[in-house]
């Protein structure tokens, strides 16, 4: 594969609002995220609390990253935006379930910004995929 074979990500069952909009994208190596909502792709329903968003914008995280050809153990950088500082916990929990090594854990910023549609929260992912995994990708 070339460094510059390009191709749009998508979740199954998550979308952007009926937005023309991918999930992500991957560029040769790198693969980026759109923002990765806490949407129940079963239901395409946003649950109400922080606890059930944050599992299931980690689970699509995952989708993503797999749609790409990547892992978690790829993610260079994760940007995390939440409604308020009440949607941290059930984040950090998700974080840790994710990424629990100390030592191995990929960069992270979050943001407090104003998330519209029942939003509170969102992820943001920046990840290489390794030399081996390239060619494995579909």
């Amino acid at each position: 594969m070339s460094d510059t074979f390009k191709r749009s990500l998508d979740i199954p069952g998550v979308s952007h609002g009926g937005a023309p909009i991918p999930m992500g994208a991957r560029v040769g190596p790198l693969l980026c995220s759109s923002g990765i909502p806490g949407v129940d792709p079963a239901t395409g329903q946003l649950p109400a609390s922080a606890a059930d968003q944050a599992r299931h914008a980690f689970a699509n995280l995952k989708v993503v990253l797999a749609a790409g050809g990547a892992t978690l153990a790829d993610v260079a950088k994760l940007t995390v935006y939440i409604k308020d500082n009440q949607a941290r916990e059930p984040v950090n929990a998700e974080w840790l379930a994710c990424f629990p090594d100390p030592h191995d854990r990929p960069a992270r910023h979050t943001l407090v910004y104003d998330l519209q549609h029942g939003m509170l929260l969102q992820l943001e992912v920046i990840a290489y995929v390794k030399a081996d995994q390239r060619n494995a990708t579909p």
